[in-house]
Parts: structure tokens; C-alpha cells; sequence
């Protein structure tokens, strides 16, 4: 089996911890679907080596965590090797998005304008808050801005362009 590219994936979440003595591993999940994973995904790629494994079973222990069983971990040592590592899935093995949604990754970059065509700067991080991202703007010659993406200021997010239109209310630049 061919190892995907890196940018084919999509990363899923940490491994935080084994489970038990047979080899699960407690997955932070960063998918908000996991039903999509036990009924749709068959191999999740771990590690910087992005190395496949089979995905046998997933539980959800708690909302945010994760329980994966692979093929071929078989003991809690097995697991154990593979804890603080990122897990990775094929993009084209996501969940279909929603209309109106995006993924982290596709943010940054984004050129960043007002509604009167003013450029503010270009995303070069993301904050995610719990309530809403959080966009770092780098703005040259001046420090970062800070754009929650939320409706009241995001009035436009073309990805194909790869522009993102603000509505800034005072203070925020």
C-alpha cells in the first residue's frame, strides 16, 4: 500500500495514551465525526512516517477522546510506542463537508481584506478558543491582528481565491 502525500491528509488527532493491555490507543480527536471513522475509514496513517495501520474499531470514551483499535497492535508496549504521535486519514476519506464549512488547514495563507478592499495582512496562524477560531494576521510593518471568525466580521471566505473579507469593528484593527 502506497503511502499517501502529506498534503492527501488530513490529521485527526494525538495519540495521548494506550488503553488497556491489548493494545487501543486513547486518540485526542480533533474530528468532531467519529461515526464517519468507524463506518467510513478503513486505514488512518500515524506518525511522521505517516505509517498505515488498519483501523479495526472506534469508540468514543468521552466527547474529544477517542479509543482506536488497529490491526497488528496488539499489546499495551505497542501502543505505547505510538503515544504523542499525530493520526492522519485521507482527505478524500472525510466526512463531506457541510455548506459554510472549511478545514483549519485551508485558513492559512489566506489573504486577509476589509469590505472597502483595504489588504490587512495574510493568516499565519489559528487560535481555536472553543466558542471560535481565532486568525493570527500578520500585517507588515505593524504586530498581528486578531480576527475572530465569526459572522458579525467574516463577510466572506473565498477559498478558490483564497481571500478572506472582514468587516472590522473599531478596535479590532
Amino acid at each position: 500500500m502506497m503511502t499517501p502525500a502529506p498534503d492527501e491528509l488530513l490529521i485527526i488527532g494525538r495519540i495521548v495514551a494506550p488503553f488497556g493491555v491489548r493494545g487501543q490507543i486513547k486518540l485526542r480527536a480533533i474530528t468532531d465525526r467519529p461515526d464517519h471513522l468507524q463506518q467510513h475509514v478503513r486505514t488512518v496513517y500515524v506518525g511522521t512516517a505517516n505509517t498505515p495501520y488498519q483501523l479495526v474499531h472506534v469508540i468514543q470514551h468521552k466527547p474529544g477522546l477517542l479509543i482506536l483499535t488497529l490491526k497488528d497492535v496488539t499489546s499495551r508496549d505497542a501502543a505505547e510506542e505510538l503515544r504523542n504521535t499525530e493520526v492522519s486519514i485521507r482527505a478524500s476519506d472525510a466526512a463531506p463537508l457541510d455548506p459554510g464549512e472549511y478545514y483549519l488547514h485551508e485558513l492559512y495563507g489566506l489573504r486577509v481584506e476589509t469590505t472597502e478592499g483595504a489588504v490587512v495582512g495574510q493568516v499565519r496562524e489559528i487560535l481555536e478558543t472553543g466558542a471560535n477560531e481565532v486568525l493570527i494576521v500578520a500585517r507588515p510593518g505593524q504586530s498581528d491582528a486578531l480576527i475572530p471568525m465569526i459572522h458579525d466580521i467574516v463577510q466572506e471566505l473565498d477559498l478558490e481565491e483564497k481571500r478572506l473579507v472582514i468587516q472590522p469593528m473599531e478596535g479590532l484593527l
